[in-house]
C-alpha cells in the first residue's frame, strides 16, 4: 500500500474486523475442506481425489452464493476473478461472469447525512433533489437533481462503506498467506498481484475526487471528438464522497429496437465503440475499464456516452507499443506476431507449446472475425487445451495488472458488440484502424520496421563490394574458375554486375516506396513504384537475352579448362 493509500484508508473497528473475519472463514470453510480433500482424501492421508466437471460447477455455484452473501467487497472480488482464466478454471469463470454490481438501494434517511456532511443541507445546495435513486451499486447510488437550473446526476457513497471495505481488506490480507502456501508457485504469484490490484482498485472507486479527475482526463482526451461524450463534473458540488455531473440522458446501448427506431445503425455504433477504445488504449493510454451496458448510452445523433469512471486503466508507452504490435499482428493475420507480442508483454510463458498456442489463437481470431462455432466444437477445443496444459496452475497465460483490465474490458465489450451486431468482425475493424492511423504510434512502429529493413539492406550493400573485391582479387591471382571465365569473355561479368545493381536498386526503391506510403505520401510512393516496376521489367528481360546461353556455355568451357589445368 502506498503512503497516500495508507493516509486515505479508514481504520476499521477491531470488533467489526473480527466479526467479518469469522463470517468469511465460516463461509469459505466448506470450499477449503473440499480442496484439501482433493489433495489428500482423508485430509492427513490418502491419495488425490478426481474432480470432474460437475463437481467444479457445484463448487462454482457455491462460491457465487458466498460472494453475494458476503457483500460489496467480495462481489467486486468475484467480478475481477470472472475475467481471470489464469486463476480459476472455466466452470468458475462461467458462473462468476453472472455477477452484477447491483444491490438494493439504501434508504434516503441513511444517504442524506452523507450528502449534508459533504455539502450541507440538500435543499440549499440544489434547486431540486429527487430522493429516489435511479441506480444502486455496491459502493454508491445515483440520484437526479437540479443545480443552477440544469439537470445533474449526483453519485453518493454508501454510508460506512469505507469502514466495511477496509475491514474486509484486512481479512483478505490476513488469510492470503495461508491461501498462497497451498497454491502452485505460478498461481501464487498471480494471486498475490491480484490482491494488490484489488485493494488499489476498490479504494480508488471509493474516492470520488479521484474519479472526477479520471473522468476529466478522458473527457479532455476526447475534446476533439464530438461523437464521444463524457459528462462534465460540477466541481462545486463534488467531494470525496459526493460526485455531481451534468445529466446526459441517452438510450441504453444494448436496446437495439430503440436505437433502430431512432434511425441509428447498430453496426456503425459498434465500429464507433471499437474505435473509441482503440484510441483510449493505443493512443491515450487511459481507458474506461467498466463498459457494461449500464455505463454506456447513445444520444439521438449516434454519439456514445460514457458513465462511471470508478475503474480506469493506465498503460505505459512501452505497453501501448506492445499492444499496437499485437493489433498489427491481427491486422496482418500473423499469428506468430500475435504470440510474440504476448510474450513481450509478459502475458505468455515463452516456453509454452507454441503449436498449441498457435491453435488457440487461431480459434480466438476466427471468433473475432465473427465466425460462429457450435457448442460441441467449442467443448472439444476446451478439452484439448485443458488436456495439454493440465490444471489451471499450468496455464501458460499470466496477466499483469494493466493487461487484466484490458481483458476485463474485452470480455464485457464482446457481449455488447454481439448484441448490437452478431456478425461484427473485430479483425476487419482493427485492420482499418491500423491503416487509417498516421499518428506517432502507428507510424513509429512502421518506421522501426522500415528502419530495420533499411539497416539490413545497407549491410547487404556494404557487403557486396567487399565480396566483389574478394572475387576480383582471387581472379587476379589466377588459377580459378573466375579467372578462366573472365579471361575467355569479360562480357558476362559486366552483365552480372549490371543485374546485381538493378536488383539492389529495386530492393531499395521498394523500401523507399513503402516508407513514403506509410508516412503519408501516397503519390510519391506511386511514382517510386512505377520506377521500381520498370527496373524489374528491365531486369527480367536481361534473363531472356541470348547472352545467358553464352554464360552457360562459357561456364562449361571454363570448367573443362580448370580440369585440364589440374591434370597437368
Amino acid at each position: 500500500m502506498s503512503r497516500r493509500e495508507r493516509e486515505e484508508a479508514v481504520e476499521p473497528n477491531t470488533r467489526t474486523t473480527l466479526r467479518r473475519f469469522v463470517a468469511v472463514v465460516r463461509a469459505f470453510l466448506p470450499l477449503a475442506v473440499a480442496y484439501a480433500r482433493d489433495r489428500r482424501r482423508f485430509l492427513l492421508f490418502g491419495g488425490r481425489r478426481e474432480v470432474d466437471v460437475e463437481d467444479r460447477r457445484r463448487r462454482a455455484a457455491y462460491l457465487l452464493s458466498v460472494l453475494l452473501d458476503l457483500g460489496p467487497t467480495f462481489i467486486k472480488v468475484g467480478q475481477i476473478l470472472s475475467t481471470r482464466p489464469d486463476v480459476l478454471p472455466p466452470a468458475y469463470i462461467e458462473e462468476l461472469s453472472s455477477l452484477q454490481d447491483e444491490v438494493p438501494a439504501a434508504d434516503w434517511s441513511l444517504i442524506e447525512p452523507v450528502v449534508e456532511a459533504e455539502l450541507g443541507p440538500v435543499d440549499e445546495y440544489f434547486d431540486d433533489f429527487d430522493r429516489t435513486p435511479i441506480s444502486g451499486a455496491s459502493l454508491g447510488q445515483v440520484y437526479i437533481a437540479r443545480h443552477d437550473g440544469e439537470k445533474v446526476a449526483v453519485k453518493v457513497l454508501r454510508p460506512n462503506i469505507r469502514e466495511r471495505v477496509e475491514a474486509d481488506l484486512v481479512v483478505v490480507e490476513t488469510l492470503l498467506p495461508l491461501v498462497l502456501r497451498f497454491a502452485p508457485p505460478g498461481q501464487a504469484f498471480t494471486m498475490e498481484n491480484l490482491a494488490d490490484e484489488f485493494a488499489t482498485t476498490i479504494r480508488g472507486e471509493m474516492n470520488y475526487a479521484d474519479e472526477a479527475a479520471r473522468l476529466n482526463e478522458v473527457r479532455d482526451n476526447f475534446a476533439d471528438e464530438p461523437r464521444v461524450v463524457v459528462p462534465p463534473v460540477v466541481a462545486e458540488r463534488s467531494t470525496e464522497r459526493v460526485l455531481t455531473m451534468e445529466y446526459v440522458e441517452g438510450t441504453k446501448i444494448t436496446d437495439v429496437d430503440a436505437l433502430e427506431s431512432a434511425g441509428i445503425d447498430p453496426s456503425e455504433l459498434v465500429e464507433r465503440l471499437a474505435e473509441a477504445y482503440f484510441r483510449m488504449i493505443v493512443e491515450d493510454g487511459v481507458f474506461h475499464a467498466d463498459p457494461h451496458p449500464g455505463n454506456l448510452s447513445v444520444l439521438d445523433d449516434g454519439s456514445i456516452v460514457f458513465y462511471d469512471f470508478g475503474v480506469v486503466g493506465r498503460l505505459s508507452e512501452q505497453r501501448r507499443d506492445q499492444i499496437l504490435d499485437f493489433y498489427v499482428g491481427l491486422a496482418r493475420d500473423d499469428i506468430d506476431r500475435v504470440i510474440d507480442a504476448f510474450v513481450e508483454m509478459g502475458a505468455l510463458d515463452p516456453d509454452a507449446d507454441r503449436d498449441l498456442i498457435r491453435e488457440v489463437f487461431g480459434l480466438v481470431i476466427e471468433q473475432l472475425r465473427g465466425q460462429t462455432f457450435d457448442n460441441d466444437e467449442i467443448q472439444q477445443y476446451v478439452r484439448e487445451f485443458q488436456a495439454a496444459v493440465g490444471d489451471v496452475s499450468d496455464f501458460p497465460f499470466r496477466l499483469p495488472q494493466d493487461l487484466a483490465l484490458i481483458v476485463r474490458v474485452s470480455t464485457v465489450l464482446e457481449g455488447v458488440t454481439r448484441t448490437l451486431d452478431d456478425d461484427f468482425d473485430f479483425i476487419t475493424t482493427v485492420t482499418d484502424l491500423v491503416r487509417e492511423r498516421s499518428g506517432e504510434e502507428v507510424s513509429g512502429l512502421a518506421r522501426e520496421e522500415i528502419e530495420g529493413q533499411a539497416r539490413a539492406t545497407v549491410r547487404g550493400l556494404l557487403a557486396v563490394p567487399v565480396l566483389a573485391d574478394d572475387v576480383a582479387d582471387t581472379a587476379l591471382r589466377g588459377g580459378t574458375l573466375v579467372n578462366t571465365l573472365y579471361a575467355d569473355d569479360p562480357k558476362p561479368f559486366r552483365l552480372f554486375a549490371a543485374r546485381l545493381a538493378l536488383a539492389l536498386g529495386i530492393g531499395v526503391g521498394g523500401l523507399a516506396a513503402t516508407a513514403m506510403y506509410v508516412f503519408g505520401a501516397p503519390y510519391a510512393a506511386a511514382g517510386f513504384g512505377v520506377v521500381v516496376a520498370f527496373a524489374a521489367l528491365v531486369l527480367a528481360r536481361t534473363f531472356r537475352r541470348p547472352t545467358n546461353r553464352g554464360i552457360a556455355a562459357g561456364a562449361r568451357v571454363g570448367a573443362r579448362s580448370v580440369t585440364r589445368n589440374r591434370d597437368r
